[in-house]
């Protein structure tokens, strides 16, 4: 049971290791684009290449859903970022349980986007947990993790790519621990809970009174969905795509802007530190660099 490009590898080394998979369930096709063309999801564009049955229940809970579950007679359901609930009825039904492939290090960042937070709030580490799942969110016990590095530079684009083919990986290890009866039950420390809640554009305007690193952080947590947004550049709002920090120092107030050329934008953060931006993109335009940005529109510095 998956559904976006995160799901993908765990469904291929499953199918590489020899697995037989008696059904792949993921969301309903979605318009997408100008055409609005119904655009089938990742899981199911990779199950039709596999000759694997596709289920797309508009929910879990109906009856005739469940009943479908049973005659496919799982002995294991294993969920990677599916995007529904499962009901406690579905995870009675396969005897080995029901696993899920969840790309944070539990008990920290349980919910719905655990990538973009570990970003958000400057973690260093990140990683893959797979754990049994239980009624409670992303609370079940867990059978292994295994951890990664998050550079400094890093976007969420580069990190859940990586921790897609990790959690593949632990996938298969893990259910061969199932097989085998010796896969671990590690009970979760409730205590240790913090959450990852769906993004929001609410979170795109940069504060820039915050230090240089948490809106570094910040426009790497939310690339590319939902984007980070300022006002400080000709006073129009534009998506800041790319940011570094310079390590200068600086006594302006914050947000004022520095400099601005071939490197980049140059602006004040709170904390007297400075924060160059590299990419952005205007409104109604498409992204560029900062410096071809300049080039067409001219920035007079105060």
């Amino acid at each position: 049971m998956g559904t976006p490009d995160f799901a993908v590898p765990s469904l291929e080394e499953l199918v590489k290791a020899g697995h037989e998979i008696c059904g792949a369930f993921t969301q309903p096709d979605k318009p997408k684009n100008r055409g609005m063309k119904l655009q089938p999801t990742p899981v199911k564009e990779f199950a039709i290449a596999h000759d694997i049955p596709v289920y797309q229940p508009l929910s879990l809970k109906d009856p005739e859903v469940q009943a479908q579950i049973r005659d496919l007679a799982p002995r294991l359901i294993v969920v990677a970022a599916y995007g529904r609930i499962l009901p406690e009825a579905v995870l009675a039904i396969p005897p080995l349980g029901c696993i899920n492939v969840h790309s944070s290090l539990l008990p920290k960042y349980r919910g719905a986007a655990p990538i973009n937070w570990a970003v958000l709030q400057g973690e260093r580490e990140t990683g893959v947990t797979i754990m049994h799942m239980a009624k409670e969110l992303d609370a079940g016990d867990i059978i292994a993790q295994q951890s990664t590095p998050i550079d400094p530079e890093e976007t969420v684009e580069t990190l859940h790519d990586r921790l897609a083919r990790i959690g593949g990986r632990l996938l298969v290890n893990t259910v061969s621990q199932i097989e085998n009866g010796t896969a671990p039950r590690i009970p979760q420390d409730p205590a240790l809970a913090t959450y990852a809640p769906m993004l929001s554009r609410a979170l795109s305007p940069i504060d820039w009174k915050k230090s240089a690193r948490e809106i570094h952080d910040q426009v790497r947590g939310l690339t590319p969905w939902p984007g980070t947004t300022t006002q400080v550049i000709n006073g129009r709002p534009m998506k800041i795509i790319t940011v570094t920090e310079t390590g200068a120092r600086t006594g302006a107030e914050a947000g004022t802007l520095l400099s601005a050329g071939d490197q980049g934008i140059d602006v004040a953060c709170g904390d007297g530190r400075v924060l160059r931006i590299l990419e952005l993109q205007a409104e109604g335009k498409r992204k560029m660099s900062a410096a071809d940005y300049l080039r067409g529109n001219p920035i007079k510095l105060s």
